[in-house]
């Protein structure tokens, strides 16, 4: 199954899976998903998971989305410190 999300900036998509990956502390974004399930004490499998509950999708999905827009904050904030004037 493909990706659902849509990215408004198509080309940082090398760019989030590097984000995805670092807060994971995953070797690389495809593996987050499943380091972080395995954190959580949910099994998932490689293809369909229909079968899983919504509670332990959210887990799943939830922290890594969580980290994620927490990091993106992060940087975003030290882009603004670095562009204001000294006063």
């Amino acid at each position: 199954m493909g990706r659902r999300n849509k990215i408004l900036v198509p080309e940082s998509r090398n760019q989030l899976d590097q984000l995805k990956a670092k807060v994971s502390n995953a070797n690389n974004a495809e593996n987050a998903k499943f380091e972080t399930a395995e954190e959580h004490g949910v099994t998932i499998n490689h293809g369909y998971n229909g079968e899983i509950k919504a509670k332990d999708a959210g887990k799943i999905g939830g922290n890594i989305g969580g980290k994620m827009v927490r990091e993106l904050v992060k940087m975003a904030e030290q882009q603004l410190n670095e562009r204001k004037p000294s006063e």
